[in-house]
C-alpha cells in the first residue's frame, strides 16, 4: 500500500502516454506546489483516476472513480501568473485504488496499491504484436492517418499504444489500462484496431491527428 495525490479527470493515462494539464483549481495549485515541494525525498507524482460520469467527482468520492489508475510523473511545468500553470506529465505505473484516506489536504489522496505487469508467453507476444503492427498499418492506409510516429518494438509498450493513433473512448482507454496482462491487452487492442478499420473501409472516414502533447519552451 501506498498514498499518493489523486487528479481525478474525464480521461484515462496510460503508461507511457504524455498528458498535458492546465492547473488553476486552487486544490490542484495545492497539489502541485505539494509534489514539487517534496520533490527531495520522493519523484515529483501523482494518481490520474478517470471519473466514471461527467467531470466531478463531488460528494460520491471513491464510487464515482474508476478504481485502476495510472501514476503521472511531472516532467515539465510552467507558470502562467496569476495561479495558472501548465505542466506535461508521462503515464508511469498502473495501480488500483483502495480507499480515500485523510491527509489534511483540500485535494484527494489515495491509497493505492501497485499493479504488477505481467506479460505472458513471449512467443505468443511477439506473434500478436506483429499482427497488431499490421493492423494499425492498414487502419492508416484506410483513413490516410499520419504514420510519423512508428509503433514501439516492445510488446508491453505496444500494447498501451493504440491510442495514439485510433481515438478510443473514455471506456475502451479504461478497459486497456485494466487488462490483466500484455496478452490480454494485445488481444484487445487488436479488436478494436479492427473494428475502427472496417468503419473507416465502409465509411470512407479520415483519421483525426491524434493528441500531441503542449509545448512549454
Amino acid at each position: 500500500m501506498a498514498s499518493l495525490p489523486l487528479f481525478p479527470l474525464g480521461t484515462v493515462l496510460l503508461p507511457g502516454a504524455r498528458l498535458p494539464l492546465q492547473i488553476f483549481e486552487p486544490r490542484y495549485v495545492s497539489m502541485l506546489r505539494d509534489i514539487v515541494d517534496g520533490q527531495a525525498e520522493r519523484l515529483p507524482m501523482f494518481g490520474v483516476l478517470a471519473i466514471r460520469e461527467g467531470f466531478e467527482v463531488g460528494d460520491d468520492g471513491v464510487r464515482a472513480l474508476h478504481p485502476v489508475g495510472c501514476a503521472a510523473l511531472l516532467t515539465q511545468a510552467a507558470s502562467l501568473g496569476d495561479e495558472r500553470f501548465l505542466i506535461v506529465c508521462e503515464g508511469t505505473e498502473r495501480f488500483k485504488l483502495e480507499g480515500i484516506e485523510n491527509a489534511g489536504t483540500d485535494y484527494f489522496t489515495g491509497e493505492v496499491s501497485w499493479i504488477e505487469e505481467v506479460d505472458g508467453d513471449r512467443a505468443v507476444l511477439d506473434e500478436l504484436s506483429a499482427r497488431l503492427r499490421r493492423e494499425i498499418a492498414a487502419f492508416r492506409r484506410a483513413t490516410s492517418a499520419d504514420d510519423d510516429e512508428a509503433p514501439p518494438d516492445d510488446n508491453r509498450e505496444l500494447s498501451y499504444w493504440l491510442p495514439n493513433v485510433v481515438n478510443l473512448d473514455l471506456g475502451e482507454r479504461q478497459q486497456l489500462l485494466a487488462s490483466d496482462d500484455t496478452e490480454a491487452r494485445l488481444r484487445l487492442a487488436l479488436r478494436l484496431v479492427r473494428r475502427e478499420r472496417a468503419l473507416a473501409e465502409a465509411l470512407g472516414a479520415v483519421a483525426p491527428p491524434p493528441d500531441r502533447p503542449m509545448n512549454l519552451n
